[in-house]
């Protein structure tokens, strides 16, 4: 019996982790590919994204010729993360991040 409710709790937690929301936004694309900036920019009209979340963009070119800068009005998909997804997130994200910066400078 307490087999069963450890199961039954375990699939319910990983059912509270893995589902998302989900919403249509307008968005403005910006991208650049200059000799000084090559970067992609979207601003969600409305929408903040918070831990978690994950943004999907729709019809817009993967790439630019070198030299130019473009702006595209497109949609974009939020998937908004669950609480649980959230909090872990926030747990284990500040070690992932350290894992980008961990650079030695040795002389």
């Amino acid at each position: 019996m307490g087999f069963l409710l450890g199961a039954a709790a375990l699939v319910g937690a990983l059912l509270w982790y893995v589902t998302t929301r989900r919403t249509e936004v307008k968005c403005t694309v910006d991208l650049e590919a200059t000799h000084d900036h090559f970067h992609a920019h979207v601003d969600l009209d409305g929408v903040n994204v918070d831990p978690g979340d994950a943004v999907l963009v729709h019809n817009t070119p993967s790439r630019i010729p070198f030299g130019t800068t473009e702006k595209f009005e497109s949609t974009a998909t939020v998937y908004r993360a669950s609480w649980l997804k959230r909090q872990m997130v926030r747990l284990f994200g500040s070690t992932e991040i350290s894992a980008l910066y961990e650079v030695g400078f040795e002389g």
